[in-house]
């Protein structure tokens, strides 16, 4: 972390699908969305809550998280988001200057206090010649990239099943892990 940087925890609502990149010609693969944060706020006058003014973020993750994030999170999800914020001043087509909030995310989760989710761990594997074939990178063997969002896990599409792998024992015995 750097000196001065301003980290925010953002908690709003998924306002378009995740839009994943691949991060091709040696680029860092990277996932943007947008995030629409509308507090509710207390009416005196009203004696009731009312919507306040929605806050708009458009979120970059990447690496690791940007590949979950793509495979987890959809448009109208409710998210809590972590990470670091920069503005970023541009101007429009027409002129118009404008300035967007960027936040460049560290963590990414839904908000279970508006449902449930449920959690599959991702599961790295190697593999001979394709194990140096990262995400974002062309493998020579001319087969798909495994981890690409919506392929399912790292066996080629099948969900790999982790339960019972480690086992916990009582406080006073040590770890066992099932092999």
């Amino acid at each position: 972390m750097a000196v001065n940087e301003l980290d925010l925890t953002v908690v709003g609502w998924v306002g378009n699908e995740p839009l994943y990149y691949r991060g091709e010609d040696g680029g860092v693969p990277f996932t943007r969305f947008r995030v629409a944060s509308t507090p509710r706020v207390y009416d005196r006058e009203h004696e009731a809550y009312v919507d306040g003014g929605t806050s708009w973020f458009t979120v970059k993750a990447f690496r690791s998280l940007a590949r979950n994030v793509a495979d987890s999170v959809r448009r109208g999800d409710p998210v809590v988001v972590h990470g670091r914020l920069a503005l970023t001043e541009w101007l429009a087509p027409d002129g118009t200057p404008r300035t967007t909030a960027e936040l460049t995310a560290d963590s990414v989760g839904h908000d279970l206090s508006r449902g449930t989710t449920r959690f599959s761990r991702t599961v790295h594997e190697q593999r001979g010649e394709a194990a140096g074939a990262g995400r974002g990178e062309q493998r020579t063997d001319g087969a798909a990239d495994p981890g690409a969002p919506g392929a399912g896990s790292a066996a080629g599409g099948r969900p790999v099943d982790v339960t019972g792998a480690l086992v916990l024992a009582d406080e006073d015995e040590s770890v066992a892990v099932a092999g």
